[in-house]
């Protein structure tokens, strides 16, 4: 069997875990960890980057520094992982979902200033595939209207807008380094903070509410506890095991990039027929080959394809359940305007193996099971199989 996800491995990860236990230094903030932030800043140009212990805090994080309170509203899409959503459910908003875009699935810019209510706090922009949104747009909203943006670019890591790094545009951004992400310390993330006028404030959040980070400066002479915080920080070990990767990471994004490309050129001829649809990439996007996928006409042919290709030996899948459909999403939220593309392009979607070392081999072998169940004179005698 293909599997749908391999997590990302280099080969030097478990020669820098080792060294980081040998020194004695396994929690968080030490070396490696400093090497990882020092990085991402410089490598996307970021003001300040901080490690956490998943996309998921990061996001947490940078919805705290929004400083919501009970009764603020947040925009997001309806198409994304629960984490959009539950970052801004702990800090006390509610929920405005809008409809996305049916060519990159991500947040429909032109829906979001009339979902604006004097309650609105902030707008979540999520790249969907390592593909930006219209990031003018929401910026330009966003200062007219006094808002703030968080980015969640958990699936966006080496992806860029016109430029600029994806995460780097907003007021916050947040990755995720989870195994399933295309860098991996297997749960972890970061969060990019874009204003230093939160430095301070994101350290003393992250440090369990303490000012550690300054002791460790040399700017105060002991350590005390300042203000509300939470441990975020990650293991020493995770920021080893990620380092590894970030050392090659220009070699693991183009093998994610050569694979998405050969996959895209495989099925120009389907898309051409009119029989599936493909990733769109607008103008001025450059994404990071996170993942590749196709959409069928509906759902039962996404279904039927999905049984095919395991027939095949392929494991192919769909993703989110739109999340104003769900039951916390009824509880926590609602939905401005009207649902025209979420839950229809969401029944489309079929993702496709993609992976750091997908060999040419094993793809073609998926390819050639998309074409042959697309091959079928009539899709029905598949379908009702």
């Amino acid at each position: 069997m293909i599997p749908f996800n391999i997590p990302p491995y280099i080969g030097t990860e478990l020669k820098y875990v080792t060294e980081a236990a040998e020194n004695h230094k396994i929690c968080g903030d030490g070396p490696f960890t400093k090497k990882c932030n020092k990085w991402l800043e410089d490598r996307f140009k970021a003001q300040k980057v901080l490690l956490t212990t998943s996309g998921t805090t990061a996001l947490d994080m940078a919805m705290l520094l929004c400083d919501i309170h009970p009764g603020d509203e947040v925009i997001l899409p309806s198409y994304t992982f629960s984490s959009t959503a539950t970052s801004a459910v702990l800090a006390g908003a509610k929920l405005v979902f809008v409809d996305i875009r049916p060519d990159t699935m991500n947040i429909d810019e032109k829906k979001i200033e009339q979902a604006i209510t004097p309650k609105t706090k902030v707008i979540m922009a999520v790249h969907y595939a390592g593909v930006a949104c219209e990031m003018d747009t929401i910026m330009d909203i966003a200062h007219r209207h006094g808002l703030m943006v968080i980015e969640d670019a958990a699936q966006a890591v080496m992806s860029t807008y016109k430029g600029k790094a994806l995460g780097t545009i907003g007021d916050f951004g947040c990755y995720s380094f989870h195994e399933t992400k295309n860098y991996s310390m297997g749960e972890g993330g970061a969060i990019v903070i874009n204003n230093e006028a939160y430095n301070e404030k994101a350290e003393i959040l992250r440090e369990k509410g303490t000012n550690r980070s300054k002791f460790f400066r040399g700017q105060v002479d002991k350590y005390t506890w300042v203000d509300f915080g939470d441990s975020y920080l990650p293991s020493e070990l995770n920021a080893a095991y990620l380092w590894g990767q970030l050392e090659a990471a220009d070699q693991i994004n183009n093998d994610r990039l050569d694979s998405w490309n050969r996959y895209n050129s495989a099925f120009q001829k389907l898309k051409e027929a009119g029989k599936v649809d493909l990733p769109v990439v607008p103008d001025g996007c450059v994404h990071n080959g996170h993942m590749y996928y196709l959409k069928c006409k509906e759902l039962q042919e996404r279904t039927a394809l999905i049984k095919f290709l395991k027939s095949r030996d392929v494991l192919a899948v769909f993703h989110y359940v739109p999340l104003h459909s769900a039951p916390a999403g009824y509880k926590f939220g609602r939905f401005d305007g009207e649902d025209r593309y979420t839950t229809s392009e969401s029944e489309r979607l079929v993702r496709l193996p993609m992976y750091y070392g997908l060999t040419e081999q094993d793809q073609k072998k998926v390819i050639d099971a998309v074409l042959e169940f697309y091959s079928k004179n009539d899709l029905r005698s598949v379908l009702h199989k």
